[in-house]
Formats: structure tokens, C-alpha cells, sequence
């Protein structure tokens, strides 16, 4: 077996020991070649930073065919027909529609991102993350992802939303989301397809319902302002709520845990100063990168490193891989330097799906940490944390803390 076979046998993104530590097989990957083809999941892993940040500019590729292609021009299968409630909930959303579509709700979508837009909700989530750390410091500490790192994005998406506190559904969008998010995981089981269908059934209900209150009674909320949009279909605007929730607080939430953990194994703490917080909150989402892979379906034939990949391949591009080259970040690319300048991670993608919720996740980021080294100086970790097992979406099942 040579290097590169071993760099692709070492790949398992369904080994516990693999997703707990991926990072030295990316160095292998790395090392022996630009494009790697990886059978299980019938996939070309792109593990270098230079060609992951290209791709996700290059229109040769998408996040779907079916703007230019039916299934059966572009040899891949028609969807299950028992996973059709997930597929059009996930089709009509921003993060996988191209062309003209994806234009046309981008537009219309940014304003509720905006500078202005997220500096006039800094108040609102620097009230939320400080009541949130109270509340552990209070209780002398506890799981740091379910009282902090999880409440207070979904929260604020909620608020922007306009989803009622007194709406029991509010409790349920961590659930939905987690459940329709099981989808992006590699090969995944029928029961996560099952548990996906049912989620996107549910969220789709309970936004229409409240779509028909918001028609009689309008707020100031983003349902309230899309209503008034005539280019924007109902299912439109249920799939892009639902994205944003999806999209506004995994970063977030796995930041904030992942960071923490970094933290905890290094003994050391970021500095409160603002611009250092910032600076420190950069880092850990490029060392410990939340979201480990994008794909793209190949709609134009592409030639990478020699290897030609065919039009109807799908590539995986590899975040956690590419936040780790020292071809971009230098020789110290594997340490974690929170006072890092130079740093242009890819963590909130790049082209036409650079993350719209980036701004807003990076305030939030920074609220929490801020908060947490202010009332919680002497945090610390109370148990050794369990990793989720899906490789994609990197996080924990809880991160039990101390104060």
C-alpha cells in the first residue's frame, strides 16, 4: 500500500477515533495528492486550502444539478420518493438553490444581515449571552452547550423570526434542526431520513401556520417583511426561515463548545480586550472548524493536480483540512495561536454561498466568550466530554463545566 492508499484507508469519517482527531490524516491527504477518489461515499476529496477556496468560486460546480440538468442527464438517481417533505423543504432554501433563483432570494434575504442590521441586534445579544452565563454561574456550572452555546443563536433567530416565546414550538427548533441536519451527514441511515421527513413536516407546518398570523397581524419581525415581498413563493419562505435557523446557530453553537474544549486542552484563555476577543474568536474557528466538509456536484468537467473530475463526480472539499495547510497558514498551520493576523479561514465558505449569517454568528461568538471569561474566570472542565458521532457537523454531546 502506498501513501496515498494508506492517506484514503485512514479516511473513515464513521470511525469514533477518526472524527475525535482528523487532523493528521488531512496532513496525509494532503501530502500525497490534490484530489483524492474515496469510494465509500463515491465522492473526490479536495484537502488542500488553495483548491478548496478556488472551487467554491468556480461556477463549474454547485451545490445542485437540477438548474441545468435532470436527474437522468447528469446519471445520478431521482431522490427517494418517502424523503420528498425534506427534499422540498431543503431545495426552496438558499444554501442549495444556483442560478437565477439563488440570486433572486440572496437579494431579497441580505437585508435582514446587513451591518447596521446585526449592529442594531449587538443589545439584545449581549443582554441574552450575559443572562445566560448568570444563570450558570448561578448554578455553579453545568453543560455549557445546552445553557449557553445552544440557547442563546437559536433565541435570536427566533426573535428575528418572530417566532412567539409563548409558542411551545419555540423549544422545538433545536430539535427540528438537529434532526434536518442528520441529512448532511455522510450516507446517512434511513432512520436519520425518517427522523428528517418527520422535522421538516412538523417546522414546515407550524411556519405556515404562523405565516397565516403574521398575514393578519404583521410585526416588525423578518416573516412580517417577507410577507410584503411578491417575488418570494410561500414554500420560499418557509425553506429560507428553516435555513436560517439551520445555518444561523450550528457555527455558533459548535464554535462555542469546540472552542471551549481548544481552550480547556491548551490552559489558556483569549484576551477580554474586544479587538484581541475578536481576533482569538477568528482562530478558534479556523483550528477547530465546525462545519469539516462542503460538497458541490461537478457540472463542468474540471482538471485538478493532473486528475481529471468529471462532469455528474461530486467533490468534497474538506474546511477542517484546508483551515490546517500550511501552504496558506504557514509552518505554525497545526498550532493554535490566538493572536493570529493573517488568518483567512474558509469556516463561512466562499463565492455566491458565503455564509449571510457570518456577521451575526462572529457578534454572538464574541458575546459568549466575552461573558463567560468576565463572570466565569475560573471555568473549567468537570467531565471529559463525548464527540456527536457525524464527521461533517463537528461537535459534542454536552460539555459539562465547572465555576
Amino acid at each position: 500500500m502506498d501513501a496515498a492508499d494508506a492517506a484514503h484507508a485512514a479516511f473513515d469519517p464513521w470511525s469514533p477515533e477518526f472524527v475525535a482527531d482528523p487532523y493528521p490524516v488531512y496532513e496525509r491527504l494532503r501530502a500525497t495528492g490534490r484530489a483524492h477518489w474515496y469510494a465509500p461515499t463515491r465522492q473526490w476529496l479536495i484537502p488542500h486550502y488553495e483548491d478548496v477556496s478556488a472551487l467554491l468560486r468556480d461556477r463549474r460546480l454547485g451545490r445542485t444539478y437540477t438548474h441545468r440538468f435532470s436527474h437522468e442527464e447528469f446519471g445520478r438517481p431521482a431522490p427517494d420518493p418517502a424523503h420528498e417533505p425534506f427534499h422540498t423543504l431543503n431545495d426552496h432554501g438558499l444554501l442549495d438553490l444556483e442560478g437565477a433563483d439563488h440570486s433572486r432570494i440572496r437579494r431579497l434575504v441580505s437585508k435582514a444581515f446587513t451591518p447596521r442590521t446585526v449592529e442594531r441586534l449587538a443589545p439584545t445579544v449581549r443582554r441574552l449571552a450575559a443572562g445566560l452565563v448568570a444563570d450558570l454561574v448561578a448554578a455553579g456550572g453545568g453543560d455549557l452547550q445546552a445553557a449557553v452555546a445552544e440557547p442563546l443563536p437559536v433565541a435570536v433567530i427566533a426573535e428575528m423570526l418572530g417566532i412567539p416565546e409563548e409558542d411551545e414550538e419555540r423549544a422545538r427548533l433545536r430539535p427540528w434542526s438537529a434532526d434536518i441536519c442528520g441529512m448532511f451527514e455522510l450516507n446517512p441511515s434511513e432512520e436519520t431520513a425518517r427522523r428528517a421527513v418527520r422535522a421538516s413536516i412538523e417546522f414546515s407546518d407550524y411556519l405556515r401556520e404562523l405565516i397565516a398570523r403574521r398575514r393578519v397581524d404583521p410585526g416588525e419581525d423578518l416573516i412580517s417583511g417577507l410577507l410584503g415581498v411578491t417575488e418570494l413563493t410561500e414554500q420560499e419562505m418557509i425553506s429560507t426561515c428553516v435555513l436560517l435557523l439551520n445555518a444561523g446557530h450550528e457555527a455558533t453553537v459548535n464554535t462555542t463548545v469546540n472552542g471551549w474544549w481548544t481552550l480547556f486542552r491548551h490552559g489558556v484563555r483569549p484576551d477580554v480586550d474586544p479587538g484581541k476577543l475578536s481576533t482569538a474568536v477568528e482562530e478558534l474557528l479556523r483550528y477547530d472548524t465546525p462545519l469539516q466538509m462542503f460538497e458541490r456536484w461537478v457540472l463542468d468537467d474540471i482538471e485538478l493536480g493532473g486528475v481529471v473530475i468529471p462532469r455528474g463526480s461530486e467533490v468534497a472539499l474538506l474546511f477542517g483540512s484546508a483551515n490546517r495547510d500550511p501552504a496558506r497558514f504557514g509552518p505554525s498551520a497545526d498550532a493554535l495561536d490566538l493572536t493570529r493576523a493573517d488568518n483567512p479561514h474558509i469556516t463561512f465558505g466562499a463565492g455566491i454561498h458565503y455564509c449571510l449569517g457570518a456577521p451575526l454568528a462572529r457578534l454572538e461568538l464574541t458575546a459568549v466568550f466575552a461573558e463567560l471569561l468576565r463572570q466565569a474566570p475560573g471555568l473549567r472542565l468537570a467531565a471529559e466530554p463525548v464527540r456527536k458521532p457525524g464527521y461533517v457537523i463537528r461537535g459534542f454531546e454536552e460539555l459539562l463545566v465547572e465555576v
